[in-house]
């Protein structure tokens, strides 16, 4: 059965959010609130958090800058993720992945389901690794947040959750370049 083995110890994890808007501020970004009340509120490390236009440039460079601080182990993007011509968030993302993590926008598109029916179908959330770094895109509506952390990243980002979690493969991630991982 999956969940928190207590004889494991907490290892908090260092993520960074990101916001991906034209219109947001940091007064007025919900979704990003929610995630890093969510991320703190499990013990986690909030490492940066910035808000960056829906342009592939923007998002790429941020990206990069992260994923080249061994301070962040993992990026929560919140935004850009629908259809419409402004939404480029995963095609920013695709531009910097090692490997794509299949399941994770499966599996959120699942669990949305079961809660706003067929509109699920308009979210391309996605996430992938670089350089030793967990990538997530999620969709900008704070209920999305809600979701694709109480329902997926809390256990995976939760070194207990049994059988498997992100984080005891964390210094795994680069052994393909013969480096060590971020932690």
């Amino acid at each position: 059965m999956p969940g928190i083995d207590e004889s494991r110890p907490f290892v908090p994890v260092h993520i960074a959010v990101l916001t991906v808007s034209d219109s947001r501020t940091s007064e007025t970004d919900r979704s990003g609130d929610t995630l890093v009340q969510r991320l703190t509120a499990a013990g986690h490390v909030l490492a940066d958090r910035a808000i960056v236009k829906d342009e592939v440039p923007a998002i790429v460079e941020r990206l990069h800058g992260w994923i080249a601080d061994d301070g962040v182990e993992v990026v929560i993007a919140t935004g850009g993720t629908g259809v419409t011509g402004r939404d480029v968030t995963p095609e920013a993302f695709e531009q910097v992945y090692e490997k794509r993590i299949e399941g994770f926008g499966e599996l959120f598109r699942w669990l949305s389901f079961q809660k706003i029916g067929t509109s699920t179908i308009q979210s391309r959330a996605t996430a992938g690794v670089a350089r030793g770094t967990y990538l997530f895109a999620l969709p900008g509506s704070t209920g999305a947040c809600k979701d694709a952390w109480d329902d997926i990243l809390v256990h995976q980002l939760d070194f207990r959750y049994r059988p498997c979690n992100f984080v005891e493969i964390l210094p795994r991630l680069r052994e393909h370049e013969g480096a060590r991982g971020k932690v």
